[in-house]
């Protein structure tokens, strides 16, 4: 810790002095705002938005915990991951980061649910898809919470602190960015930018302080239902979807499109299992014959913007998020 002291000022090296030893993993990760702001003046950090699971990751001694944003440990599922952060010299610390897939040079969320659910060593190292941990946050350093360090301070301790080798990797940023920075992201393929105040500390929650800059629209949604498939279709047709709000789950229209047959016939007997006899959305659903389900399943939805009636327009299916709690899904308003 000494060593790293010596590059900070003197009030954010004391502030890691005072700072109590033993922090534990934070129970949730700082959340990013939606925005369709497009002006920075002063000093803001622009990230790629990568498009894989949010994960935690904390070090102490021989013990390695990887931690998804619900708190599920995924150590089975990335092990090589976990030996990557188990040969670090610094054996002490709390980082955050998101684990990708890569496919033509993008992050590719549907290749990645070809891991997402695998926990035997034999099966993952069967797997052909190759996982990398882009780290962008340091939240605890030698037994010293570093949350209240300005972001800047944290990445600078994080690129210090740790060797960045495959499967490991830092996240760049640029110190400028707008309208012009996020057309350059949205051409080159990327699901956009997340913008973050260069002085912000970090906080568990949901912030303003780090913005959602987005090429298209894309969330998550609870499955409360599907309708059976047509002609040569297999498992079914649509699933219906929804989000939560101050009455329950609101209905968001159907999505048809994006599933190969395997995912069909996965998810006819994900949501069999979760049958229930009446509609689990708060409104009239106008779906004739259609198969409710118990709104526990989430799913990442893409489409091209809300109708006036609260609908989605042309939505495809990306994947499931196991990384998210259906209760948690709302519908995300730009600010």
């Amino acid at each position: 810790m000494t060593d790293l002291l010596g590059f900070l000022p003197e009030d954010q090296g004391q502030l890691l002095r005072d700072a109590a030893p033993g922090v534990e993993l934070a129970s949730r990760p700082m959340l990013a705002t939606l925005s369709d702001r497009r002006e920075f003046p002063g000093e803001w950090l622009f990230e790629r938005k990568l498009d894989g699971v949010r994960v935690l990751a904390v070090r102490e001694g021989d013990r390695v915990l990887l931690r998804s944003r619900t708190g599920n440990r995924l150590n089975e599922t990335y092990p090589e991951i976990v030996d990557a952060l188990a040969a670090q010299s610094c054996t002490d610390f709390t980082v955050d980061g998101e684990i990708v897939a890569f496919a033509h040079g993008r992050t590719d969320f549907a290749l990645l649910q070809q891991r997402m659910g695998l926990t035997r060593r034999r099966d993952v190292e069967a797997s052909e898809v190759a996982v990398t941990y882009y780290l962008f946050d340091l939240l605890r350093l030698e037994g010293a919470d570093t949350t209240r360090l300005p972001l800047r301070t944290r990445k600078s301790l994080l690129r210090r602190t740790l060797t960045f080798r495959t499967p490991l990797r830092m996240t760049t940023h640029r110190n400028e960015g707008g309208a012009e920075l996020l057309a350059d992201a949205c051409a080159r393929g990327w699901e956009g930018l997340i913008a973050k105040r260069a002085d912000s500390r970090y906080q568990p929650r949901r912030s303003p302080d780090w913005l959602k800059l987005k090429c298209s629209l894309e969330q998550e949604f609870v499955i409360g239902g599907f309708t059976e498939p047509g002609g040569s279709r297999a498992g079914f047709g649509a699933l219906l979807l929804g989000h939560f709000d101050g009455e329950g789950l609101r209905y968001a229209g159907k999505v048809g499109t994006g599933f190969d047959r395997r995912a069909l016939l996965a998810l006819r007997g994900a949501l069999d299992e979760l049958h229930v006899p009446a509609s689990p959305f708060t409104g009239r659903v106008r779906e004739a014959g259609a198969h409710w389900a118990e709104p526990v399943l989430v799913a990442q939805i893409a489409f091209t913007e809300w109708t006036r009636d609260g609908m989605l327009r042309h939505p495809r299916f990306l994947g499931l998020r196991h990384d998210k709690q259906a209760r948690d899904v709302v519908r995300e308003r730009p600010v």
